[in-house]
């Protein structure tokens, strides 16, 4: 039994099967694409974080694999390695999540790592995604972005994460439950200050929503309309503007001689701090340097 098993590990890699990473809808069934419903249909495996959830979709599609697996994040440990087991064997596995994409704020990511490390082909087969959905619509800037998923709980680590998001020109993405929205925007409030923010709900669906305006105009929504459903929450970035305005204030009111003195004390050389002046006051060295003579 021990020689079939470690065969089966020491496997070609044109033997071994393929981790496919399935996008299934985020809502609307339509979203659902061609290539998706064929590479379910052709994996003998599906991993799902819900069975029951996703025998619905496979139902709907007229898909029977040979096996649905469960795997979420309380039976990843055994599960994980198991699949893995399976994939080297030589059969074509398929994850999928509950909806969008697998290994967004779910334990895909650790398959994936599994795979990786056992020499597995991993496929991305792309679809929906909330997030991103949310955040194409949602009119802030879509250049540079960070997702952060579901926020913390605890109040001082949600402080603690939005706080590293001060200086940020990027808008902000993350999930948050109807229960826990109205606080997590309170705390929002009191760490970014009044920002604009876009909160989506139901994308896709017959009634989605959208809430736009500052985080206290959205706060205000939410007291007139209870939450209702899991949110895609957007959150502009740092005005640039705002930023330089912030970046220059502490030293407005200093005299040159003190803003060189402030860097010195801070252990520069006086070349070094007359530098760091010039460049806070967008003027040259050579005019530091003569104003101080």
């Amino acid at each position: 039994m021990k020689a079939a098993v470690q065969k089966s590990f020491n496997a070609s890699e044109e033997e071994r099967g393929k981790l496919y990473l399935v996008a299934t809808p985020i809502g609307n069934l339509d979203d659902m694409t061609f290539r998706a419903i064929n590479t379910l249909k052709s994996c003998s495996i599906i991993a799902a974080e819900d069975t029951r959830q996703t025998r619905k979709l496979l139902t709907h599609f007229d898909i029977t694999p040979d096996m649905l697996f469960s795997y979420h994040e309380h039976n990843k440990a055994a599960s994980g390695p198991e699949l893995i087991r399976y994939i080297i064997e030589g059969k074509n596995l398929a994850l999928v999540s509950d909806a969008g994409l697998p290994a967004i704020s779910d334990p895909g990511s650790d398959l994936v790592k599994l795979a990786l490390e056992a020499g597995i082909s991993v496929i991305p087969i792309p679809g929906a995604n909330a997030a991103l959905s949310a955040l194409i619509a949602s009119g802030l800037d879509t250049e540079r972005f960070t997702f952060v998923g579901f926020p913390p709980r605890d109040k001082k680590d949600l402080e603690k994460l939005l706080q590293s998001f001060q200086a940020s020109h990027g808008t902000i993405l993350f999930y948050e439950s109807p229960h826990r929205i109205v606080k997590t925007l309170t705390v929002l409030k009191e760490t970014l200050g009044s920002r604009r923010v876009v909160l989506a709900r139901e994308l896709t669906k017959l009634h989605e929503e959208w809430v736009r305006g500052s985080v206290e105009q959205c706060l205000a929504k939410l007291e007139e309309h209870p939450p209702i459903g899991e949110y895609c929450v957007v959150v502009e970035g740092k005005n640039e503007a705002e930023e330089e305005q912030e970046r220059q204030a502490w030293w407005q009111s200093l005299s040159l001689e003190d803003h060189v003195a402030h860097y010195e004390a801070e252990g520069l050389t006086r070349k070094e701090a007359m530098k760091r002046t010039a460049t806070d006051r967008s003027i040259s060295k050579r005019d530091v340097y003569n104003a101080l003579l």
